[in-house]
């Protein structure tokens, strides 16, 4: 649950890029590709869960290679949808299938349905991820990027958590 609370945090820091509407266009994003595929929420929080926990490795190794500020430029604009270059330059094919390949074994789920699914799904993480950034002109790197980074495997930076309290947090049950 940590890693949402930084999230909410992000939303509430007037010097970061994060809104309630950026969070809820990003779940919207994650349900639908699920939703398509039949996807429950426990299978789309698994999926989740399996992708960060091999999009983590690879991101630390990409900001160990670039450098935090080029590393959170990519994100931005891979996290918007709209950069294939920035995807293929983030995630050359080679690291997709690996991607692909991790998540798969870790859920079960055919890689060639992971493989029509992470266009979407990859770009919906980092966009959560990018959520943390700074506005231009505000002093400081991206808290969440670097919580989701440093991880200790306690929990703490679960993406299928992160998305389950997100989706309790804008829709909450009725009394």
């Amino acid at each position: 649950m940590g890693l949402f609370f930084d999230v909410l945090s992000a939303i509430n820091n007037p010097n970061q890029q994060a809104s309630v509407s950026q969070l809820e266009s990003i779940t919207n994003s994650i349900q639908q590709v699920a939703s398509s595929q039949g996807f429950d929420a426990a299978k789309t929080q698994s999926v989740l869960s399996a992708l960060g926990s091999v999009l983590r490795p690879t991101l630390a190794q990409q900001q160990g290679v670039m450098g935090s500020n080029q590393l959170e430029d990519l994100l931005g604009r891979v996290g918007a949808g709209t950069n294939t270059a920035a995807m293929s330059s983030l995630f050359p094919p080679q690291i997709q299938q690996q991607l692909i390949q991790g998540v798969a074994q870790k859920t079960g789920i055919s890689p060639n349905l992971l493989q029509s699914m992470l266009p979407t799904l990859i770009p919906a993480v980092l966009g959560l991820l990018g959520m943390g950034a700074s506005k231009p002109g505000a002093p400081g790197g991206n808290p969440l990027l670097t919580a989701f980074l440093n991880g200790d495997r306690d929990g703490n930076t679960n993406l299928g958590d992160v998305f389950k309290f997100a989706s309790r947090f804008l829709s909450p049950a009725q009394v």
